[in-house]
């Protein structure tokens, strides 16, 4: 796989001025966060504010390209994984983890900062996410849902809280963060419980599932309508 992004800190002559600005800005916004100015992301990139101006229009213009190539990254790791035959792709994307911290760190800064891009970033977090889990259904990895967006919604919501609450508690520990540290350690605590309850699930029988079906079937209003094909079971 490609490297996330490129290294920054040393430009790249085969990148054009965009990209290399465009990657400047998610490096320095993870690390500085979004109160970054224009000037200082042009400096770190090696070119006049004026031209981060004309490619980007502004700072938010900037930012929403950053936002769409962190989505991009996160999107193509994720159905690389599901759309390798076996478990080699997971295990390939957990031994390149550390390569995501400029991305992480990024996604860490801007759901602190909250408002519109905030919640943009994670809506287009869940429409992915429910596209991948589509991937693996097809591919046989994975059991359809009967209700996949929902399933995409709780998948998000689960991982981007645990992973903002681990790392603000060890930033409150620290200091200032090592990302590429924190996600690895991260990843080495939660794998095996994490593969362990989606491979072998944790309750003993589906009584609790069945139950709560038999209540929702009482009320149509409160589940999809089955009759409905989906992107997961046509």
């Amino acid at each position: 796989m490609r490297s996330a992004m490129a290294d920054s800190s040393t430009p790249d002559r085969d990148m054009t001025a965009r990209a290399r600005i465009r990657d400047t800005a998610i490096r320095v916004f993870g690390e500085q966060g979004f109160v970054t100015g224009v000037r200082a992301i042009a400096t770190a990139a090696g070119v006049s504010p004026g031209l981060v101006n004309h490619h980007f229009g502004s700072k938010d213009g900037l930012r929403a390209e950053c936002d769409a190539h962190v989505l991009e990254i996160i999107r193509e790791q994720k159905a690389q994984a599901m759309s390798t035959p076996g478990p080699a792709g997971a295990i390939a994307a957990l031994s390149e983890l550390e390569q995501y911290a400029p991305v992480v760190a990024y996604m860490v800064r801007s759901f602190q900062a909250g408002g519109r891009l905030a919640e943009s970033l994670f809506e287009h977090m869940v429409a992915d996410t429910e596209e991948y889990l589509a991937i693996g259904v097809r591919s046989g990895k994975l059991r359809a849902s009967r209700d996949p967006k929902a399933r995409a919604r709780y998948l998000t919501l689960n991982n981007v809280g645990a992973l903002l609450l681990y790392l603000q508690i060890r930033a409150d520990r620290e200091g200032t963060l090592d990302y590429a540290t924190a996600i690895r350690d991260l990843s080495d605590e939660i794998t095996l419980p994490a593969l362990e309850m989606y491979a072998e699930g944790i309750f003993t029988d589906s009584s609790l599932l069945d139950a709560f079906l038999a209540t929702e079937a009482d009320d149509p209003t409160t589940h999809p309508d089955t009759e409905s094909p989906t992107e997961e079971t046509p």
